[in-house]
């Protein structure tokens, strides 16, 4: 049995552009979440989003003329990228480029980029449209830029769950490695959705948090009894995956091992999850039984937790179906600190959730001041706390019933 560890982590997102600082804010309790700058919110009803100042995005990574000719996310991931495979140490050389793979995805992709050509060519005719709209907005060109910088020419693939592509993105890359298809893997997602288009597709879905403008920290509020929607969120996070005895053999850090994965459909609602959660229940027990764990084994939920209405509670009374309401249990939300990160989220939370295993520390759910309901489960609010813990889930589930699951140990 082929053994599949984590070597390299990188991100950028609301809270920095280095795993380091993104993790020292998130235990810290700070919030990225802020009001929107890019574009004039006056006539939206959403006027906060967890968005990455422009400087974050190193022009030694992607420089400005680069940026020019790609849409943000990719820019965003190309940095994520670079992070994380230094942080691995692994160079693609010779035969071993063709056993290195790249599987980075994005719910939406170059949105704006499409958003923006669209006005062109509206406004100025077909001659204005640049070039370099078709491949700076298509989701696969990140994989594509990602394997061409590192010359990674294994298998190149990038999926598209809404927000549970970067779960998804991680396991199927966990699954390649282990069926001996490759021996390392690039994986994880990247988003770039706060522009017109995307705040107004989502408020028109009702979907995103439009209480708190003139307090933008305070909008990201899972569980909370007064959450009414999500705070979008960009940036991105890749994950190196290896084969445990490559990694070995060349002395790689490992941060831990992938144990378990799990993915679902509910059937059920192109964006609600099924009332009964049993679609993230089922993807849960997929991973807990590939991992040959217990639900003892298992002591924190790195929670999918939007801040919505409907999904937070479905989430927990699944949580609770499986591991039991009264065992001693975690769970909180990076999303209260810097918002739904869409295709990117799950990514973003896989390098979390491995920075909790490497320092026994569980981050906060920040705003969680009147709880919905009563739980015998921890949902920490508002400060980090240090616990001893071996093997963590990750949830992800996205628009159309689509759930994914991770289990991370030591």
């Amino acid at each position: 049995m082929r053994r599949v560890v984590v070597t390299g982590l990188g991100t950028i997102n609301p809270l920095g552009n280095t795993v380091d600082k993104s993790w020292s804010s998130l235990i810290e309790g700070k919030s990225g979440v802020s009001n929107i700058t890019k574009f004039d919110t006056d006539s939206y009803p959403c006027k906060i989003a967890g968005s990455v100042d422009d400087n974050l995005i190193n022009d030694q990574i992607v420089s400005h003329r680069d940026q020019r000719k790609i849409d943000r996310f990719i820019s965003l991931g190309l940095v994520a990228a670079h992070e994380a495979i230094n942080d691995s140490g692994y160079v693609a050389e010779g035969e071993s480029s063709f056993r290195s793979g790249v599987m980075v995805g994005s719910g939406i992709g170059g949105l704006d980029t499409i958003y923006k050509n669209s006005s062109i060519l509206d406004n100025h005719g077909i001659k204005k449209i640049s070039p370099f709209f078709i491949p700076s907005s298509l989701i696969n060109l990140l994989s594509g830029h990602i394997s061409i910088r590192h010359n990674l020419k294994g298998p190149n693939s990038s999926p598209v769950t809404a927000c549970a592509t970067g779960t998804h993105a991680i396991g199927d890359s966990f699954t390649i490695i282990k069926n001996n298809k490759a021996d390392l893997m690039v994986c994880g997602g990247a988003e770039a959705a706060i522009c017109p288009l995307g705040i107004s597709g989502f408020s028109a879905a009702r979907a995103l948090c439009n209480t708190f403008n003139e307090q933008p920290t305070k909008g990201s509020r899972p569980w909370d009894k007064d959450r009414s929607g999500f705070v979008m969120g960009e940036g991105a996070g890749i994950l190196v995956l290896e084969e445990y005895e490559h990694a070995k053999k060349r002395n790689a850090k490992i941060y831990g091992e992938i144990k378990g994965y799990g993915m679902s459909g509910d059937a059920f609602h192109i964006t609600k999850p099924a009332e009964d959660g049993n679609g993230g229940f089922r993807a849960m027990e997929m991973a807990l039984k590939e991992s040959e764990l217990t639900t003892e084994d298992i002591k924190y939920v790195n929670a999918h937790g939007t801040s919505t209405p409907i999904g937070d509670m479905i989430e927990l009374s699944a949580v609770e179906k499986l591991f039991g309401s009264n065992k001693k249990m975690f769970m909180s939300s990076n999303k209260s600190a810097i918002g739904h990160l869409l295709g990117a989220a799950g990514a973003v939370e896989a390098v979390f959730s491995l920075k909790s295993l490497e320092t026994n520390t569980l981050p906060p759910t920040l705003n969680l001041d009147s709880p919905e309901v009563s739980t015998k489960i921890n949902l920490i609010p508002h400060n980090s706390i240090s616990y001893s813990i071996e093997n963590i889930i990750s949830n992800s589930f996205g628009f159309g019933g689509t759930n994914a699951s991770l289990i991370f140990g030591n």
